[in-house]
């Protein structure tokens, strides 16, 4: 199920070191929006398209200017300012926070926070923590490993065989980064990032052994927290009635969170050794990454042959 969260600023303040100059007791705040504003416009009384509903950050710049505004004027903004619901305002490098606007963030109940970091540096961190906490989410079944660097999710009914696919990819060398539920988050319009859910980081279930710690067993270099998705590999039994390409020509996607990942569907049956299947996918995919695709050099070649035998 795909969901947007929201972020507790009480837990904004603990995960980012901020000091509470002022919080309203007995409320919780929350922040939807991954953007951020820093409120020149507003300082300088322009409140149409106000994004009140960004966390609000006062920087140098802003500081600076509004200590030369009036009294009256400074009053008037600072009123209209407060009055919309914004989640938090967040002073930066420590700047002094005058008393008018701690008057008027109580007249409204708004939280007013303040840190010792650089402006640019605070904005790239709080900006790069709203995005992780608030990217859109799902939990698929499956397992994730990262193969050659190749982030290859794979999918497939219960009992194909998934679990010990991925147990003798890690014998082989590779990593295992989530087993059973795959929690994945978009970062961007074109990125997933998978990670296990925490109850299940590290474990692998092998039927007819149960649980097994792969960290322990193989070392802290046989897993990995989070990986890109970069490939989708659906297992599925073999079916003496399917076509299943032979060439690699035709190519599948498979859509999560809006953002289609291409898709490999492999056949299993009793001797094919479905781990070195997979590692062979991922090799292929990454040179198909670098401008090599070896199904449409065969392709070709078969053409040109065929071309030369009519001539």
């Amino acid at each position: 199920m795909n969901s947007i969260d929201k972020v507790s600023i009480r837990d904004m303040i603990k995960d980012l070191d901020l000091y509470p100059l002022y919080m309203p007791e007995g409320k919780d705040f929350y922040v939807y929006s991954q953007d951020i504003n820093r409120p020149g416009l507003q300082y300088a009384g322009y409140f149409e398209h106000f994004p009140y509903d960004r966390i609000q950050i006062v920087g140098k710049a802003e500081y600076n200017y509004f200590s030369y505004i009036d009294e009256e004027t400074r009053s008037d903004v600072l009123d209209k300012f407060f009055a919309h619901e914004i989640p938090a305002m967040i002073v930066t490098r420590d700047l002094e926070v005058r008393p008018d606007v701690i008057k008027y963030a109580k007249k409204y109940e708004r939280p007013i926070l303040t840190t010792k970091r650089n402006t640019t540096r605070f904005i790239n961190r709080l900006s790069n923590y709203l995005d992780d906490r608030l990217a859109p989410h799902t939990t698929l079944h499956g397992v994730l490993v990262d193969v050659y660097g190749i982030g290859v999710l794979i999918k497939g009914e219960s009992s194909i065989g998934k679990s010990e696919t991925a147990l003798e990819l890690v014998q082989r060398g590779h990593r295992l980064v989530a087993d059973d539920a795959v929690e994945i988050r978009k970062l961007d319009e074109s990125m997933l990032l998978g990670q296990s859910p925490e109850l299940l980081r590290h474990f692998l279930e092998i039927r007819g052994i149960g649980i097994i710690d792969v960290r322990s067993l193989y070392g802290v270099g046989a897993v990995k927290n989070t990986k890109t998705i970069d490939l989708v590999v659906h297992l599925e039994s073999w079916d003496e009635d399917k076509y299943y390409d032979r060439l690699g020509l035709d190519k599948e996607y498979e859509e999560i969170l809006d953002i289609n990942i291409e898709k490999l569907v492999v056949p299993v049956k009793p001797g094919r050794n479905t781990a070195m299947v997979i590692e062979v996918a991922a090799m292929n995919f990454r040179q198909k990454g670098m401008g090599y695709d070896a199904a449409q050099e065969f392709t070709k070649k078969l053409s040109n042959l065929i071309d030369t035998k009519n001539k």
